[in-house]
């Protein structure tokens, strides 16, 4: 609805009507339902041409006159890490699957009340705090859709020498931020609208958006240092 011109007319068209009922239910469950499937195939895929190109290493060189026959080693591994995260899921699905849900969402909907605090699924929150940094409706909704599609330009800026950041100490640094970052913000996007969160988010999110400037940047500074 912050698009102008044709923002109300996309709401009620994402809706299918006025207000949220039964046909925008069912569309949002049909879009949960098919987008694992999705995923999956994008998954399959990123597989396929992993296998076409070959993997590489941290030095960024051919590696094929030091590869071994390692079965069943490298198996056992695979095998043991995929059945810790079955048993991840499965307990999460199984056992305790409201661990990581909203409490609010447990009271009945009453269309004549507004909730008093609205939140996304946790793997959403830091977009969340960031929309909820800006204080213009419209500005919020860029920044919402720029924390996102951010992160399409990584391919493009890592351009390193060396495929791994061992080799980057500041960048090492710069990453280990950027993860307390953004764990911070996803602990800002569950708290209410008020001080002190509002600034906090406000200062998240501006390291948010200067990590993707500066990381590329201070990497080719570093590589200069060497030449």
């Amino acid at each position: 609805s912050a698009i102008p011109y044709m923002g109300t007319d996309l709401v009620q068209w994402l809706w299918g009507g006025f207000a949220v009922d039964n046909a925008t239910l069912v569309r949002f469950f049909s879009f949960h339902f098919l987008f694992p499937f999705i995923i999956a195939a994008f998954t399959m895929i990123h597989l396929l041409f992993l296998h076409q190109t070959g993997s590489n290493n941290p030095l960024g060189i051919n590696s094929n006159s030091d590869k071994i026959p390692f079965h069943p080693y490298f198996s056992y591994k695979d095998i043991f890490g995929f059945v810790i995260m079955l048993m991840s899921l499965t307990f999460l699905t199984l056992i305790a699957p409201y661990v990581l849900g909203d409490p609010d969402n447990f009271i009945p909907a009453n269309p004549l009340v507004t909730p008093p605090h609205i939140q996304p699924e946790w793997y959403f929150l830091f977009a969340y705090a960031i929309l909820r940094s800006i204080p213009n409706k419209l500005g919020g909704v860029i920044a919402l859709v720029m924390s996102i599609a951010i992160l399409f330009i990584l391919p493009f800026t890592n351009k390193f020498t060396f495929q791994s950041s061992q080799f980057y100490p500041i960048n090492q640094i710069l990453f280990w931020i950027m993860t307390i970052t953004v764990v911070l913000l996803t602990w800002i996007g569950a708290r209410p609208v008020e001080d002190p969160y509002i600034l906090t988010g406000q200062l998240l999110t501006v390291i948010y958006f200067l990590y993707f400037i500066a990381n590329p940047l201070i990497a080719i500074w570093w590589e200069t240092l060497f030449k």
